[in-house]
Formats: C-alpha cells, structure tokens, sequence
C-alpha cells in the first residue's frame, strides 16, 4: 500500500488535552481520559452535577493565535477548560451540538475569560483569549473522552443523530 502523495492539510480535529478541577479555585489536573455523564458533565471535575454548564471545549489553534497576540506562551490547563482540541471552529450559538468520540455535546454560552486570567497567565491574557476562550456545553450522551479521540465535522453529530432516531435510516 502507497502513502498517499497529497495527505488531506486538515485532517478532522483531535482531543489534544483534557483537564479537570475537583472544586472551583483548585488547580487543574491533566488526565488521558475521563467519563462524561449525560445530564451531569465530567467525572471529577467542579461542574460535574450543575445544572448546564458541564463541560468546556477551546481550540489549541485559537490558544496559539492569543499566545502570539499576548507575547507568551498560553498553557492550555491555565485557561481552565476542560478539553483542547487541536483546531477547527467550535460551535457558539446556544443548540448547536458538537461530537467528540462519541460523546454529543449541546452549546449553552461562548465561555467568556476570566479576569484572573491576567493574573495566573499574564497582563494581557483576558484580550487576547477574547473570542478565543472556547464554548461551554452540556453533555447529551455517555460515554469517555480520550486524549487523541476525533472531533467529527459539526454536521456529522446532526446525521447521527437522525440515524438514532430512525432505526430504518441506511444514508
């Protein structure tokens, strides 16, 4: 089998990091997977069990865009997101639904940033993740996140989605 000699520029996004907090304030802590519960949010983390905001998702692509806007490097755990995908655009508007693996994600609000971003990144850190801070979500199915899991393209959740409720669906 040959390797193919125009690999596609953009594959679909990966989950490049994950990361959770037991109680508002805490550190984050970086894990290679974790549960996430339908109607509850992430296993472990400080929003498991509110009402709707269960998880956040950014881009490392945005994180790299902000960093070089800031002047510095912007680690993914000092934002306190819990999941980092490589690139691609995420979902903002309130219903629209994500996948990742096969966890389905609906959008609540855009995550704005925090003003204490200033003071555990850098001066600067809150304008320059404007509109670069990531999505908060609830969670619609079970299942595991996993470093390296594929972030499918928005339209692919919508297609599985009608598959599950027609039983019939072949396309």
């Amino acid at each position: 089998m040959t390797a193919d000699p125009h690999p596609d520029p953009h594959p679909d996004p990966v989950v490049t990091a994950i990361h959770v907090a037991p109680a508002t304030r805490l550190p984050m802590r970086s894990v290679d997977a974790v549960e996430a519960e339908a109607g509850k949010g992430l296993v472990g983390d400080r929003y498991h069990g509110t009402r709707h905001r269960h998880v956040t998702v950014q881009s490392a692509a945005d994180l790299a865009v902000a960093a070089q806007e800031l002047g510095a490097p912007i680690d993914a755990e000092a934002t306190r997101r819990n999941i980092t995908i490589s690139h691609g655009t995420i979902p903002t508007r309130p219903g629209e639904r994500m996948a990742i693996g096969d966890v389905e994600l609906e959008v609540v609000r855009i995550a704005a940033p925090c003003k204490l971003l200033d003071d555990g990144i850098g001066d600067g850190a809150r304008h320059a993740l404007r509109r670069r801070a990531g999505t908060v979500f609830r969670v619609l199915t079970a299942g595991r996140i996993a470093v390296g899991d594929p972030v499918p393209p928005a339209g692919a959740a919508t297609e599985r989605e009608r598959a599950g409720r027609d039983p019939g669906h072949s396309g």
